[in-house]
């Protein structure tokens, strides 16, 4: 159980991490003319926000309770949101990779303490003569 509640940690972290995201986000889109960019970059910092409240909210309701389902809902919002940051960001170099690199450790961080909460002992079967 304890380490399901270090990768709840681990995950709210990642969420208030992407929170600064959504603002630096913001700050740049209110730098650019209105046009379809800023309108996208302003979507994308709608989208961190919301993703950044999904996992923070999975991991107090769920991985902090060590559920097999939040395991699984908070591997899924966080890949979703830091995949593509990794491949169209990091990858080209758009970004530096620190502290970019920061976001998707805390994710690999957060799964690799929620899955070790995830093993359980087997359940100890005797024989009966």
């Amino acid at each position: 159980m304890i380490f399901a509640r270090i990768g709840t940690v681990i995950y709210v972290l990642w969420g208030l991490l992407h929170y600064n995201a959504t603002y630096n986000v913001y700050n740049i889109a209110l730098g650019v003319p209105p046009s379809m960019v800023q309108g996208r970059l302003f979507q994308d910092a709608f989208f961190l926000s919301a993703l950044a409240t999904a996992g923070i909210v999975l991991a107090v309701k769920m991985n902090w309770h060590n559920s097999r389902m939040g395991f699984w809902l908070n591997a899924l919002v966080l890949a979703v949101t830091d995949v593509p940051f990794i491949l169209f960001v990091l990858v080209p170099g758009y970004a530096p990779f620190w502290p970019g690199v920061l976001g998707p450790a805390l994710w690999v961080a957060g799964m690799i303490f929620t899955g070790l909460g995830q093993t359980r002992p087997s359940p100890v079967v005797h024989a009966s003569a």
